[in-house]
This record gives structure tokens, C-alpha cells and sequence, in this order.
């Protein structure tokens, strides 16, 4: 579990967003996001910024863009801001998170309930990448 900062995806990013709870990856097609250890993540607190910077950057609604959750840290999400999301106006192509554990299985669950799509799970940020480059080519 090693941050994508260390990896050689890393020269492919497009922006680097660096918030004092995570990490934000903005690629072509895809975003990635690694959030720091022990932090719960809200829509107020978090994700709405979040989603303004990226749009801002990449254009549109995002329902041209894949997130992938790297999650290498412990942390907890808010599911229920998934609706919150949704009623801004705001909407994904594609969801994967990638998970080094059962917990965040069981979390992944959760969040499930919630997000209007299919979320894909992944043991590794490679094969997640290769799912969102070759998923962008995919219309809804």
C-alpha cells in the first residue's frame, strides 16, 4: 500500500490537489484520491470542495470522469452525502475503490446503498487505472 506519489503513474497526473485531510489526482478521464488516516469524510466539510476544484480544472459535471478511492489509509465516509452529490447536479461515468482490507469491504457495502451506480472493487491501483482507461471508452 504505497501512495501514488511513489508509483510511475505519478509523471501522468495532470494536477496534483493537496488538502490538509487528502490528496487529490486529476487525470485524463479519471481522478484519484488518497485520504489521510482517521479522517471522516463529509460533504460539507470535504467533498463538496473537492468536487468544485476538480470541476473547475476538468469542466462539465463530472459525468464525464471515473473516481477511484486509493484507500491506503483508514478513514470513514459519510454515505448518506452520496445523495447530497446527486442533488447538486453532479454525477460520475464510474466509481472504483481500491481496498487493502475487509473493513473497508464492509464499508464499500455501505456506501453501495447509496451511490446510483455499480461500484468496483479493486486489490491494486494498477488494475484499477487500467479499469478506469479502458472503462472512459464506455458510454453510459
Amino acid at each position: 500500500m504505497i501512495s501514488l506519489k511513489k508509483t510511475s503513474i505519478y509523471n501522468k497526473v495532470l494536477k496534483e490537489i493537496n488538502y490538509p485531510f487528502g490528496d487529490i489526482f486529476i487525470f485524463d478521464g479519471f481522478v484519484v484520491s488518497e485520504i489521510h488516516e482517521g479522517v471522516h469524510i463529509s460533504w460539507d466539510q470535504h467533498t463538496k470542495g473537492i468536487v468544485e476544484n476538480v470541476l473547475e480544472f476538468t469542466g462539465g459535471d463530472g459525468s464525464e470522469l471515473i473516481y477511484i478511492s486509493h484507500r491506503i489509509n483508514s478513514y470513514s465516509v459519510a454515505a448518506m452525502d452520496w445523495l447530497k452529490f446527486y442533488n447538486n447536479s453532479y454525477n460520475l461515468k464510474g466509481h472504483g475503490i481500491v481496498s487493502y482490507n475487509k473493513v473497508t469491504t464492509f464499508n464499500i457495502v455501505i456506501e453501495s446503498i447509496f451511490f446510483n451506480k455499480k461500484i468496483s472493487r479493486f486489490s491494486s491501483l494498477e488494475t484499477a487505472i487500467d479499469w478506469a482507461k479502458k472503462h472512459e471508452f464506455i458510454s453510459n
